[in-house]
């Protein structure tokens, strides 16, 4: 069953609150960091990307797929802290009364604020290198940022949904693993699978966006372009982390979790 992963997660969330508690600027700079890891898979997606969308190449959305799993694995063994990773964490602890809902929130919140600052950093370091400068290479972003922004708010809420369902579960099925190269391999496979789906993950998408702004870009990128797509993608996304992993996997294991807890001489409260 899945209860011995789910300690996992309940661990992992009590772990990331402790630091909250001991230092909120350390957990803050956590998610910068998570943010920051996922701008580097972005770069190396895009650009790999890149020299297949000028050839119209039908593998220039496999080849970015497969290279943007390199950001998971930082953010897995880097040490980052992710908001959407979150959604799953504290609220399954929330739901196993570990964590208070006004804890979760301003956890929820907090990783947000550090995942978008993080962005913003390693947009202006992309800026700086000069690397996106060139139409050959910034093309391939440039109309992917513009059809995400482009796309109807009701089908970016649902992509986002099943989006972090899939990432949630990236995360959590490794922990069924005991080695490291079959640890990376899950994560990396799931990540695929939601960018070659075209689902919308938030904090992927600020990355994105930001880059795409502090670079040469047509008119149709602007602000009012993000906040279309980020505010039903981080909707969509605290409903598939909270709702399809968090809430499900307590609802279809808590038989199990409470004789654990009787076994214990423990009790719910």
């Amino acid at each position: 069953m899945e209860t011995e992963a789910l300690k996992q997660v309940e661990s992992l969330a009590l772990k990331k609150h402790k630091i909250y508690k001991q230092s909120v600027v350390r957990y803050m700079l956590r998610s910068i960091l998570a943010s920051m890891f996922i701008g580097f898979g972005v770069i190396v997606a895009f650009r790999t990307g890149s020299f297949f969308y000028l050839e119209h190449s039908p593998l220039t959305y496999p080849m970015a797929a497969i290279t943007f799993g390199a950001a998971i694995i930082l953010i897995s063994y880097g040490g980052g802290d992710l908001f959407t990773g979150n959604t799953f964490y504290y609220t399954y602890a929330a739901l196993r009364k570990k964590l208070r809902w006004l804890e979760v929130v301003k956890l929820w919140v907090t990783s947000y604020i550090g995942n978008l600052i993080g962005a913003a950093f390693f947009a202006g370091f992309i800026f700086l290198t000069g690397l996106f400068a060139s139409p050959d290479i910034n093309g391939f972003l440039l109309n992917v940022v513009q059809h995400k922004m482009e796309a109807p708010t009701s089908q970016l809420f649902f992509r986002a949904i099943l989006c972090n369902w899939l990432v949630c579960m990236a995360f959590f099925v490794p922990m069924f693993m005991k080695e490291n190269g079959a640890k990376m391999f899950a994560m990396m496979l799931f990540v695929f699978c939601f960018f070659i789906s075209g689902y919308e993950h938030s904090i992927a998408n600020m990355c994105t966006f930001a880059i795409a702004l502090v670079v040469d870009h047509p008119a149709e990128i602007s602000m009012a372009g993000v906040l279309h797509n980020l505010v039903p993608v981080t909707l969509g996304n605290l409903i598939g982390g909270a709702g399809l992993m968090g809430f499900m996997y307590y609802i279809v294991n808590k038989p199990f979790l409470d004789e654990e807890d009787r076994e214990d001489g423990k009790s719910l409260k």
